[in-house]
């Protein structure tokens, strides 16, 4: 129908479904949000992107933290999809990497509505921390979690189910932490979304995670067609890395006019965006991020107190 590039999907195992029909009709798969580490081997002849890292590097660094905070011995609830499965396995390495031990497991499909076994395995196992690689299932798993006896300031959480959960969640997340990939926000730009949002009567904005990828994910594909004088998707994917910067080569922009401006001259433009520099490889992931850690308060709110 005419499409050269698509922005999506959010979810990794979402993407899976229609990558490779995507790839067939020639269409770029360009997703701010895809973290599944199985996207950077697929066959997609050029065709698929990604503004966010793969979870191998979210994965390193939470299981670092784990380690780094004392804990020796953990359990993980996570759910069984292309998403949840890759974070496992990461994590998993890293933390017994570190010398610690992974003394239960349990996974459940995603539509499941009951989570009493997998609880039940966790808790038997009595471990020190419990990692959850979840979406909105924590909203259930958590209170259960708790009254099998786990204390919730020993909860990780990932960038799945970091969200802004106050009374959504019935127990108490204070001193719970998480991480989720992206940098610092500056002010100006949470407000600019903010206000686009709240223009088209919506509530004010609580989250923004993989907003700034989602806005660079447009800027590079509008580049990417501007340097290749061209809206065919295969000659747009052909620059995508060029101006990232991810040729080597290119000068610093930080805009796309800024950008746009470098192209029509005849230059080479480097966008670094709102994600950070971005600089894909030859796979189309990107070669730098940040990972933010954040820690629940007594509101069951977060806020960042690093950033890796």
């Amino acid at each position: 129908a005419g499409v050269s590039a698509m922005i999506g999907a959010a979810a990794s195992g979402v993407t899976k479904l229609f990558l490779d029909s995507n790839v067939s009709a020639g269409i770029i798969t360009f997703s701010p949000a895809n973290t599944s580490p199985d996207f950077t081997t697929w066959e997609d002849d050029n065709l698929y992107w990604r503004t966010a890292p793969s979870d191998l590097l979210q994965g390193e660094v939470l299981g670092n933290l784990i380690a780094e905070d004392g804990h020796k011995n953990i359990g993980i609830l996570y759910q069984n999809d292309a998403y949840g499965t890759g974070l496992f396995g990461v994590i998993k390495e890293v933390f017994e990497s570190t010398g610690g031990t992974v003394v239960a497991e349990a996974s459940y499909n995603d539509g499941d509505s009951s989570f009493d076994a997998q609880v039940s395995t966790i808790a038997a196992a009595n471990p020190d921390a419990v990692v959850l690689i979840t979406f909105d299932q924590f909203a259930t798993i958590a209170p259960l979690l708790a009254n099998a006896g786990q204390s919730t300031e020993n909860f990780y959480l990932v960038d799945g189910n970091l969200k802004q959960w106050g009374d959504d969640v019935s127990v108490s997340l204070e001193g719970a932490k998480g991480t989720t990939p992206g940098p610092v926000l500056e002010t100006d730009f949470q407000d600019r979304l903010n206000g686009a949002w709240t223009e088209g009567g919506n509530s004010a904005l609580d989250d923004y995670s993989y907003a700034a990828e989602s806005y660079d994910a447009v800027i590079l594909l509008s580049l990417a067609s501007l340097a290749a004088g061209s809206t065919d998707a295969a000659d747009i994917a052909g620059k995508l890395q060029e101006v990232s910067g991810g040729s080597g080569e290119g000068t610093k922009c930080t805009t796309f006019a800024e950008c746009a401006d470098i192209i029509l001259g005849g230059g080479t433009a480097d966008y670094d965006g709102m994600s950070g520099p971005v600089t894909f490889d030859e796979n189309g992931d990107p070669t730098e991020a940040s990972i933010g850690i954040f820690q629940y308060k007594a509101d069951n709110t977060h806020e960042r107190i690093e950033t890796r």
